[in-house]
């Protein structure tokens, strides 16, 4: 069934739920069964190869970038296809209250195609340690950790609908262009463009090949460097235009980019020109 991201995390941050069951499993290629479904809704994260998943007749290929949801006490046919082994998370939730009309999660299937995101694997990771220690404190930290990855792949789904990662990184950087001389941080960017700050750092390391944080610095550099050619204004101000509150810092920064200092770069290029 199609299902509306936004609507979905809406739903869920209405309904009361709490995790009942994390399991991580490994099937070899070939391997087929047919079953009903748990008596509890849930989540099956892909992490290595493939299979061929069908609730209630409607087919479903989970690999790496894909989530399915399954609903409970459905009919399931599975098996893993290719040559590789299939690798999952698997994270059954219960509903502890009355949902909000709209949408039964546990009689609901369906798929939603999230990308790359080592953040959501590495977040599925930490949830089966720490499902498996005692104590409350785990309990609650459990929790806490299936909504981070709630959010994460809410944010995930939602990119990939808007064009996916190139797309957010593009959004993240021109708005950088744009506001570079402004008070610019990770968390602001990241609330900006409407994710979080783990997403707006994998897309500037996949794409610029660098976190946000030095792409900021870079880019100031290189607009302080253009106003060196231009401007006779003190370097204070100059570094005010581009976003550094310090002058000393900007004149740190800039040598260590260029191998030389603000002002004897302003110096060689007037030179050069004359």
């Amino acid at each position: 069934m199609k299902i509306d991201i936004n609507k979905l995390a809406e739903h869920f941050a209405r309904t009361p739920f709490q995790v009942e069951t994390v399991y991580h499993a490994v099937q070899k290629p070939g391997d087929a069964e047919w079953q009903m479904s748990s008596p509890f809704p849930g989540f099956i994260f892909p992490l290595c190869g493939k299979a061929r998943f069908q609730f209630e007749d409607t087919p479903y290929l989970a690999k790496m970038g894909s989530i399915i949801h399954g609903g409970a006490n459905m009919s399931l046919d599975k098996k893993v296809v290719g040559n590789a082994k299939w690798e999952y998370i698997l994270v059954l939730y219960k509903i502890v209250a009355p949902e909000p009309e709209g949408m039964t999660l546990s009689e609901a299937h369906f798929e939603l195609q999230v990308g790359e995101s080592p953040c959501l694997i590495e977040l599925l990771h930490r949830l089966h340690q720490v499902y498996r220690q005692p104590g409350g404190i785990m309990s609650f930290h459990v929790e806490r950790l299936f909504c981070d990855i709630l959010d994460e792949m809410f944010f995930c789904a939602r990119n990939q609908t808007n064009g996916g990662a190139q797309a957010l990184f593009e959004q993240v950087a021109a708005y950088i262009h744009e506001h570079y001389s402004e008070s610019l941080t990770i968390p602001s960017l990241a609330a900006q463009s409407g994710v979080n700050k783990n997403r707006v750092a994998y897309v500037f390391y996949k794409y610029a090949g660098m976190g946000p944080g030095d792409y900021i610095l870079q880019y100031r550099l290189k607009r302080a460097q253009e106003l060196l050619m231009v401007s006779r204004a003190p370097l204070r101000e100059l570094a005010q235009a581009v976003g550094f509150n310090d002058p000393f810092y900007l004149s740190k920064a800039f040598k260590k980019q260029f191998g030389i200092s603000p002002s004897e770069f302003r110096k060689q290029f007037i030179n050069n020109t004359c």
